[in-house]
């Protein structure tokens, strides 16, 4: 019998599913919360971790293969290792993974690992401290690099680094990131300054495009571009030609949009689906599961919710509109 595969309009088979299981964050990124948080939504239009549960299983039986937890920070999330149990126990995931800023990973790495996650991403935009604190807001770093070495300690890996390139910022540091990646055997991923912050300040100027961070690694160290098709990979990925370990991702939706395999939908932690990081429309599944609607109606909401996935992003048109809520509020 052949498994199900959910499918948008345009026949891209949907295989990833983003779940954001908080609003919260300690972090105050200035490319995604320059003045703080918005006002907390009320806690009863949450997904409780039971309705998380569920409607994982639902996406599942109708091919979604990989799942992330995302947030804001979702280790905010109240026992967030309970959740990790529950997914782990649905048959047919092949990828359980968690984004983090990694403040309390040190601590809670193992307990993770234990509940059945399969690896972690981790933010870190700058190795120095005065750059890290002046784009996070806090001056943790330490933290940060503990979590990273705990996680690889007790095995959540792959370990993947994402960092936000920012022109006046940290593109003086990518060739140092290329560094750490080669030094501790890690993935190291750039991503290009999307318009996604609270404060709407994007602007084209300050994005530092994804040929101009593959030059400035290349000046250190030679990259040479992974074999095989990159499929529904947001990363173009490289290799270091000498031989050594770790590896270099390049995610670049402004400069190079990847929109045309895009495998991913994504679930908000109030409930909401959003067929794209960009969209403008969201879909209540919240409301629909609420409302006592079986399985089956579940299913077929989502089915509909599919179809009207948009083609690509329209951050290069003219007509582009920041979506209202910011990347905290969507969930990576």
């Amino acid at each position: 019998m052949t498994a199900p595969v959910l499918k948008d309009s345009y026949g891209r088979a949907i295989r990833d599913l983003r779940v954001s299981v908080t609003d919260r964050c300690n972090f105050r990124c200035f490319y995604c919360l320059p003045h703080g948080e918005p006002p907390a939504a009320p806690k009863e239009l949450m997904l409780t971790y039971e309705e998380i549960e569920y409607l994982v299983s639902i996406f599942v039986s109708l091919g979604i293969e990989k799942v992330r937890l995302t947030g804001g920070e979702p280790m905010l999330r109240r026992d967030i290792e309970t959740l990790v149990a529950k997914l782990a126990q649905i048959p047919g995931i092949t990828d359980l993974a968690l984004t983090t800023n990694a403040f309390n990973l040190h601590e809670r790495a193992a307990g993770l690992k234990a509940a059945g996650l399969d690896r972690v991403t981790i933010s870190l935009d700058s190795l120095k401290p005065e750059v890290f604190k002046q784009m996070t807001g806090v001056d943790v770093l330490d933290r940060v690099l503990a979590g990273i070495h705990a996680a690889q300690r007790v095995g959540l890996t792959p370990i993947k680094i994402n960092a936000v390139i920012v022109r006046g910022h940290n593109e003086d540091e990518v060739a140092d990131m290329a560094a750490f990646a080669r030094e501790h055997d890690i993935t190291m991923r750039f991503i290009e300054y999307m318009p996604l912050d609270s404060g709407h300040g994007w602007s084209r100027e300050q994005v530092v495009s994804g040929a101009e961070i593959r030059q400035g690694v290349n000046e250190r160290f030679l990259l040479v571009a992974k074999g095989g098709e990159r499929g529904s990979d947001t990363s173009t990925r490289y290799r270091f030609a000498d031989g050594a370990p770790g590896e270099i991702g390049i995610i670049a939706p402004v400069t190079e949009p990847f929109c045309g395999a895009c495998s991913r939908i994504r679930l908000t932690a109030d409930g909401q689906i959003r067929t794209c990081l960009f969209s403008k429309v969201e879909h209540s599944l919240r409301d629909v599961l609420r409302s006592g609607a079986t399985r089956s109606e579940i299913i077929a909401y989502i089915e509909g919710v599919m179809l009207k996935k948009e083609p690509r992003h329209y951050i290069n048109e003219t007509f582009f509109e920041q979506p209202a809520r910011t990347m905290s509020l969507i969930g990576g």
